[in-house]
């Protein structure tokens, strides 16, 4: 993102702010210099900012509109933080406790402020506006196509007990709300022309009670049914406008994982249609034992004039998964690509991947083979439903939808794939098919995933490298390090 950061002289005077929000910029001035004593609750205040640590990547662009104290901004670390608080004495108050961050005072609905974000977080503040939709309309001044909106509120379900804790003075004193429910500001977002990527429920037990608050909030409150009950909605959003990038060119690299796949080699190449400015083709050779290098290297030859094509070698590597993160690492193109190299995705349906992330409907583009009926032999009865199963149970992980995660066929750009890869310690390298890495990746991201449905076809050569137990095992232990990784944080 640009690291420019404008101030807006335009914006209207202060003293021109509606009595509701001179009241409101009072009350918390007042809070701000202790004439209102209030108790903070920091068993609450610690999660939430520890959960948007979660969603906003360390090192980021973030900017927080209605940061208060600063103190949630800076604990996502960011690589240039900006807050903008309606009070000038929390402004003030920010700026001393936090100096590296930019504080400025100014209102939600009239950003005073203009620039790019990777992040902009709105956090217990959509209670206190006059006009959400004018702020979330405001929020196309801070955006880009790649930006992410994160939303935090409180669930209506929760209004008299917040009221009867501001009573007992168990919480911060606030001032009358509206009270929006998650469809609410779902739908002032789409009226805004934002588009909402995840949303969901946190923090069944707001007070810190030993052994019981864990229980609560890391286990009971994942239940389906139980989670709407939690204190804490929350939405991510981006721009739904189509992106700068649909206009532009883009380069292509598809790479071909093979394992004694010889006689599917030309045909991958002769029926791969052309995309983008340029295609190549980047085939990774897992060490076969068919004469699967030589045919590469052949086909090359013959085929020389229509496409670049790269062999390489996985060497000491083993499985799928490394030999795409060597076939992406040495990638030239823009949009990066996987085709298995059984040709059971046709090649012919690259190109829906291609108009899919290239303009903009999504980030992360997922095939999905449990749509249209297959060919009789394309997929054992077992192997289908072990992808039912895990389908439902990463749909639920991720809380994304998924019809099949374990189709081969993946697409995105190369750009996002960078940002998966410098994270991806956060999962570790526990990935042998590759699928995971990137799910989970562009999960944690919050990037827009996107399905498309394909037609599975039988293969024509070879026997499949699927070990059905060893790698359903293998699964299982990946819906562990994504509970225990995502459900768990």
């Amino acid at each position: 993102m640009t690291e420019s950061l404008t101030l807006d002289d335009t914006a209207p005077p202060r003293g021109r702010w509606s009595r509701t929000k001179a009241l409101l910029a009072e009350h918390f001035d007042r809070l701000a210099s202790g004439q209102i004593r209030w108790k903070r609750n920091r068993y609450y205040h610690a999660e939430l900012a520890r959960f948007i640590a979660f969603l906003v990547p360390a090192q980021s662009d973030v900017l927080e509109i209605g940061c208060g104290d600063g103190g949630l901004l800076a604990a996502v670390r960011p690589r240039r933080g900006v807050g903008v608080d309606l009070s000038a004495g929390m402004s003030a108050r920010a700026a001393r406790q936090h100096p590296e961050l930019h504080v400025v005072q100014g209102d939600a609905e009239d950003l005073p402020i203009s620039g790019e974000f990777d992040y902009v977080i709105l956090s217990d503040l959509i209670g206190y506006l006059e006009d959400a939709q004018a702020a979330f309309d405001n929020l196309y001044r801070v955006s880009s196509s790649e930006t992410r909106i994160v939303i935090t509120y409180f669930n209506y379900l929760w209004e008299p007990v917040l009221r009867l804790a501001q009573k007992l003075r168990l919480m911060t004193p606030q001032r009358r709300q509206n009270w929006l429910g998650l469809a609410d500001i779902e739908n002032l977002l789409f009226l805004s022309n934002f588009e909402v990527i995840r949303s969901g429920y946190r923090l069944l037990l707001p007070k810190w009670i030993p052994g019981l608050s864990w229980v609560a909030n890391r286990l009971v409150a994942k239940i389906p049914g139980i989670r709407k009950l939690c204190l804490v909605q929350y939405v991510i959003a981006r721009p739904s406008v189509p992106p700068a990038s649909a206009a532009r060119p883009h380069s292509v690299s598809v790479i071909i994982p093979c394992r004694n796949e010889r006689g599917n080699i030309e045909s991958a190449v002769a029926r791969m249609p052309r995309m983008g400015t340029t295609t190549e083709l980047i085939f990774v050779d897992g060490n076969s034992t068919d004469g699967t290098a030589a045919e590469i290297e052949r086909v090359a030859r013959l085929y020389s004039g229509r496409w670049p094509i790269t062999l390489l070698h996985q060497g000491t590597g083993t499985g799928k998964g490394d030999a795409v993160r060597k076939g992406f690492a040495a990638a030239s193109g823009d949009v990066l690509m996987i085709l298995d190299a059984d040709l059971t995705v046709p090649p012919e349906d690259l190109p829906k991947f291609f108009d899919a992330l290239t303009t903009g409907k999504g980030e992360f583009i997922n095939g999905t083979r449990l749509v249209y009926p297959m060919e009789r032999q394309a997929m054992r009865t077992l192997n289908l439903l072990g992808n039912k199963f895990f389908s439902l149970a990463f749909t639920w992980l991720l809380e994304q939808r998924f019809r099949d995660t374990l189709c081969g066929t993946k697409v995105l750009f190369k750009r996002d794939y960078e940002k998966i890869a410098a994270n991806r310690h956060y999962f570790g390298d526990f990935d042998p098919f590759g699928d995971f890495d990137l799910i989970f990746g562009a999960s944690r991201l919050n990037l827009r995933i996107l399905e498309v449905p394909v037609r599975y076809r039988e293969r024509t050569y070879g026997v499949t490298n699927i070990k059905r137990f060893r790698h359903g095992w293998l699964l299982l232990r990946m819906c562990g390090v994504a509970f225990r990784k995502l459900k768990l944080n």
